[in-house]
């Protein structure tokens, strides 16, 4: 018989009979090992050497299930003559130990196809008779773990022949070979970094690390602030405030004195409370009595000037001067290009621009002085045609008095 053929039958019935689990350890064992067989007396054979092999499959930490082949050349006991015995059986074993442990004790149970070839001597004749028989086994044994992948193999194991009642008993040792893998073992999850208000935004990169359960952020982590105010556009109720202006928590431009006309705007910022102010935020009616077109030239989306125009801003000085008692808005203006919330913030910065001129090298005294940017609000031509938006991108200084 070919040995090899029977024990990779067994080895893929194992491997198939064997669940698919997750995530564990599997081992292969190649069990070759030598034997002493005591047979029941009623098969008139001697006590016999036993060799064989096995092919174990160790599915789990505890579990394993054996195919063993195995044979003799048993001589018979009361008569002349000898008998070959072949054996091919499945075990199914417990072990009491995790594979790692140093002894493993266990416990089997099986059965198996055994053959005895007879061959009696008499007068020089031979004859042969042949006899198959099914025997179911239990056993026990140890395994001790020379290293991870060598072990050795003591085992007890009684046979029980089914056809003829019979009963035999094994004594085997032996030395085993183990080849181990993991089967479905995956990666831990990566840990994910840490994000202490829940935002999305991981706390390494979060600079606000405490916005409010369910509010919307940026990939910073913060809530959009679209003018910078520092009041999150969820709560602010002036959404386009001058860039820099001082705001309060609703993010709107404080207005000190509560006079509906807002600090940065404020030429009065201590007017009493309930009193009527104008535009400029001071007591009493302001009346234009004068007006002109300043010929300042900006860059493009920019505010900055330097002194190559304060011979015409002069003329606004020489104004209030001609003019006692006067006051003077500058006001800017756009044309329709752009959204109007930037236009208004750039003619304001433009108008800011021109004042401080006026203030600063031209030395007029800064009560006297207001900027206010009006945006595309006072067009003074059709935004239509090029030439009509040149026209109403302009600054222009208002000569006040107060009636």
């Amino acid at each position: 018989m070919n040995i090899m053929r029977p024990i990779a039958m067994a080895a893929v019935a194992s491997t198939f009979a064997a669940p698919a689990l997750a995530d564990r350890t599997e081992t292969i064992y190649i069990n070759p090992f030598a034997a002493f067989q005591l047979f029941d007396d009623d098969r008139d054979l001697s006590e016999s050497g036993t060799f064989g092999a096995g092919l174990e499959y160790r599915f789990k930490p505890h579990w394993a299930v054996e195919a063993i082949y195995s044979r003799a050349d048993a001589d018979r006991k009361y008569v002349s003559g000898s008998s070959d015995f072949e054996e091919f059986r499945v075990d199914g074993i417990y072990y009491f130990a995790a594979p790692d442990e140093v002894w493993n004790p266990y416990v089997s149970v099986g059965a198996g196809h055994a053959k005895f070839g007879v061959d009696d001597v008499i007068s020089y004749r031979t004859t042969g008779t042949d006899h198959d028989e099914t025997r179911v086994n239990v056993g026990t044994g140890v395994r001790y773990n020379v290293t991870d992948s060598v072990s050795l193999r003591g085992d007890l194991r009684e046979f029980h022949g089914i056809d003829e009642s019979t009963f035999d008993t094994q004594v085997s040792l032996g030395i085993s070979f183990a080849f181990t893998r993991t089967v479905g073992s995956a990666a831990p999850a990566p840990k994910r970094p840490a994000d202490t208000d829940g935002d999305g935004v991981p706390d390494s990169r979060d600079q606000c690390p405490d916005t409010p359960a369910g509010a919307s952020v940026d990939s910073t982590g913060c809530e959009p602030d679209a003018d910078r105010d520092g009041v999150a556009d969820a709560r602010d109720a002036c959404p386009d405030t001058p860039r820099g202006a001082k705001v309060d928590s609703r993010g709107c431009e404080l207005d000190s004195d509560n006079d509906g006309v807002v600090d940065s705007q404020d030429l009065c910022p201590d007017t009493a409370a309930g009193a009527k102010v104008d535009d400029t935020g001071c007591e009493g009616v302001t009346e234009t009595i004068d007006t002109f077109t300043v010929e300042v030239q900006f860059p493009t989306n920019s505010s900055t000037i330097g002194n190559a125009y304060d011979d015409e801003i002069r003329r606004v000085a020489d104004a209030l001067k001609e003019n006692p008692g006067t006051v003077v808005e500058i006001a800017g203006h756009a044309d329709n290009t752009g959204k109007a919330s930037y236009n208004e913030f750039l003619s304001q910065r433009r108008a800011e621009a021109v004042a401080g001129r006026l203030t600063g090298p031209l030395g007029v005294d800064p009560e006297k002085v207001s900027a206010k940017g009006y945006g595309e609000k006072e067009p003074v031509a059709s935004n239509k045609t090029a030439a009509g938006r040149a026209e109403n991108r302009r600054v222009e200084a208002r000569i006040q008095v107060r009636r």
